[in-house]
Order: C-alpha cells, then structure tokens, then sequence
C-alpha cells in the first residue's frame, strides 16, 4: 500500500517533533539516526512544496497582470 502524502502543515508539524525528539538527546543513537534523516526528507519535501507555491502564485500573478493590462487598453 503506497504511503499517504502529507500536507504541508502536517509535514512542518511532525518536523517540529523530531526536532523536540532530537533537543532532548534521550534516544539510542540508531533511532536518532533514524529521526534526523526523517527530518531532513521532510526539509526537503517542504522546500519542494514552497518552491512549488510560489511558482503557482507567481504564474497567477502574471496571469492576472496580463488579464488586467488588456482590459484597460
């Protein structure tokens, strides 16, 4: 069965709870391990998402512009 995506808020949460986890420093080094790369796949995944956002916006906002510039001439 394939893994649901999270969403942007929850990947942000979950990685405010790995990084709670990982300050602590009370789990075994493999399970840190383990952590701090989860976190660092959500980092990027995150990051993709954002670029992603602002693309989109960007592309609405020329679109907008360009809707906007041809009705007024």
């Amino acid at each position: 069965m394939a893994k649901k995506e999270l969403t942007f808020e929850q990947a942000m949460d979950r990685l405010e709870v790995i990084v709670q986890e990982l300050e602590k420093n009370e789990k075994p080094l493999d399970e840190t391990v383990d952590l701090f790369e989860e976190g660092l796949n959500l980092v990027k995944t995150c990051n993709a998402r954002l670029s992603s956002f602002e693309t989109k916006i960007e592309e609405l906002s020329g679109k907008k512009e360009t809707e906007d510039d041809g009705e007024g001439n």
